[in-house]
């Protein structure tokens, strides 16, 4: 096992390219499922949940290819062959398959799916979906059987907007019969991605992007050629980083209109922040005031970037108030910055920061990906140095995080652990 060392104060300078997106990534490659041909996927970011899901498309079937940072998926053999446990337990978009698999096969099992422990994301919203596309749902043995004679387009309105339940069931849907309607769909950019790929494949679907998503049953669809979009939230932690950390420092593959809720805020606390059609130049002043957020479904302020922003608002000046309407257990990096001399109290669903104080280097623990995000940037702004473990959840959805801090000019590096750390990093 591994930790990663960050040695505070040092200014960052110079450009960083934003990978493709985790959160499309783990929805198009299942969606490749769909096709009777080959699906070639490019700029895939390197990162453990894309690698697990390649292994999973090959241990049903599918012949895959890597070249580089695109993925060739040959679909043409693969079988509805049950997904229980292993690897399908290791990510939370594993759900993913079962849309995909029920889309093409008219069945599949799938184990229960794993990610980062958030408190209690409920599949119910998928299962109404499957439902009412007609498939039987049940649980037996912690994992999902889905069966269905045939399936039917349907009007589906979904209670709560999610993501992942608006993509799973677009792709059950486009090889149903008829004509499906998604209601109150969620709008995030990674679900035009899917869309798009998905209509490359001979897909009909219009409104991908707004609330209303219309999709036509087709009996057949082919492989394509797709390019992910960049990852926002790769991009956000970048911009954040930058308005803590930073000099002058330039991101690029990057689409600003994903970003709007955030540079919003950055602005309003004082960053300098001028756009360019894929690239972003963040200059922050010497001192930033305080603001509030409150996390929103998009494109309100993303969940995912509330634990790095909550390490940015230590340097500001005043009082912010962070509320996280999305995920409530989403508060445990505060106990980490804490230990780094950070002002923070929870109350309820909200964290209250006060500013600006300088962060102590610490040794630390990422409980969850965003929160290991978190930790790094404060570690970039403190005295001294930080240890942080607990680096599988960091690597599942940044690829190359240490090189390309260190390409801006940071001071970090990975080292391994001692068996007597690993012990206390298991028992704590």
């Amino acid at each position: 096992m591994q930790k990663i060392l960050v040695e505070g104060g040092r200014p960052l300078n110079g450009k960083v390219r934003i990978s493709g997106a985790k959160n499309s990534a783990v929805a198009l490659l299942p969606a490749a499922i769909l096709a009777d041909s080959k699906v070639i996927i490019e700029g895939l970011p390197k990162i453990s949940d894309v690698d697990t899901l390649g292994h999973l498309l090959e241990e049903i079937g599918g012949t895959i290819d890597w070249r580089g940072q695109t993925i060739h998926i040959d679909p043409s053999n693969m079988t509805s062959m049950p997904l229980p446990n292993g690897k399908v337990k290791k990510l939370r978009a594993s759900y993913y398959f079962m849309g995909a698999m029920l889309g093409r096969f008219k069945k599949a099992v799938i184990g229960l799916p794993g990610g980062c422990h958030l408190g209690p994301r409920p599949i119910d919203q998928h299962i109404k979906g499957f439902e009412a596309l007609g498939a039987k749902v049940t649980n037996e043995q912690g994992a999902i059987y889905l069966r269905a004679d045939e399936l039917r387009g349907a009007r589906i309105y979904l209670d709560v907007v999610s993501v992942g339940a608006t993509i799973n069931i677009m792709l059950a849907a486009v090889k149903a019969k008829g004509k499906t309607v998604i209601e109150n769909a969620a709008k995030e950019p990674e679900i035009i991605d899917v869309a798009t790929l998905l209509t490359s494949m001979g897909a009909k679907i219009k409104g991908a992007g707004t609330d209303v998503i219309r999709i036509e049953g087709v009996d057949q669809l082919t492989g394509c050629m797709h390019t992910i979009i960049p990852d926002r939230i790769e991009a956000g932690t970048y911009t954040i980083l930058a308005a803590a950390q930073g000099e002058k420092v330039l991101i690029d593959n990057v689409i600003p209109q994903h970003l709007e809720s955030l540079l919003a805020k950055l602005r309003e606390m004082g960053v300098s922040i001028e756009e360019g059609e894929e690239q972003l130049l963040i200059q922050p002043g010497k001192e930033v005031k305080s603001v509030d957020i409150k996390t929103l479904v998009h494109p309100g302020f993303p969940t995912d970037l509330q634990q790095p922003f909550t390490s940015l608002l230590t340097r500001a000046t005043g009082t912010g108030v962070v509320t996280d309407t999305i995920y409530q257990a989403r508060f445990k990096h505060i106990d980490e910055l804490r230990r780094m001399n950070a002002k923070i109290k929870v109350e309820g669903g909200s964290a209250i920061v006060s500013g600006p104080v300088q962060l102590e280097g610490a040794k630390v623990k990422a409980s969850d990906l965003r929160a290991g995000a978190a930790l790094i940037v404060a570690g970039l702004m403190a005295d001294g140095i930080t240890e942080i473990t607990g680096l599988e959840h960091i690597d599942r959805g940044y690829e190359n995080i240490v090189e390309k801090l260190t390409s801006l000019g940071a001071n970090i590096w990975r080292e391994e652990m001692s068996e007597s750390e690993i012990e206390q990093f298991q028992n704590s």
